[in-house]
């Protein structure tokens, strides 16, 4: 399905991505970012958090070292109560991503992951190489739903194609 370069090359956009986003979100007014939009986690700031939580608990799965998200999952909107906390938060989880990524190799993704949701309350178990996927899917798709709100807001959003991405991202 996936090997550890696709990894790799992933958390490298998903770093380059939310860099975009923080530079064009600073300086934002923060009832700009907590305005409900419509969207499905209704403002800007609310599906950033979604995602860091989100990133958050993935990440505590894969690595067993990495703590979950201090708060439940129900109050995930309100993961981090300033967009300048968050943008450290954010730039913190992309670099756990990132060296997580560096020391992951193609037959780890092979194995099963096994995790206990605490929102279902239930027990799963699939390939790690598909937890992954969703990992970097889900955040693609939620900051295209940021993305969504920005130009409706009327302020500039990110290139978002993975083929532009810099080369030394």
């Amino acid at each position: 399905m996936i090997d550890a370069g696709y990894v790799r090359t992933m958390a490298r956009y998903n770093a380059w991505q939310n860099r975009q986003l923080t530079e064009m979100l600073t300086g934002v007014p923060d009832e700009d970012l907590r305005k409900d939009r419509g969207a499905f986690f209704g403002s800007i700031m609310a599906t950033l958090n979604h995602i860091l939580w989100g990133d958050t608990i993935w990440m505590s799965r894969f690595d067993a070292d990495l703590p979950p998200p201090s708060v439940p999952p129900e109050q995930h909107k309100e993961f981090t109560p300033t967009f300048a906390v968050w943008s450290a938060e954010r730039f913190r989880m992309d670099g756990t991503i990132r060296l997580w990524g560096d020391r992951l190799d193609t037959v780890a993704l092979k194995g099963d992951l096994s995790w206990h949701s605490s929102t279902l309350q239930q027990d799963f178990e699939m390939p790690l190489e598909t937890c992954v996927v969703h990992l970097f899917t889900h955040q693609a798709h939620h900051r295209g739903q940021v993305h969504a709100m920005m130009t409706a807001a009327g302020l500039t959003a990110p290139v978002t194609d993975i083929v532009f991405m810099p080369k030394d991202d």
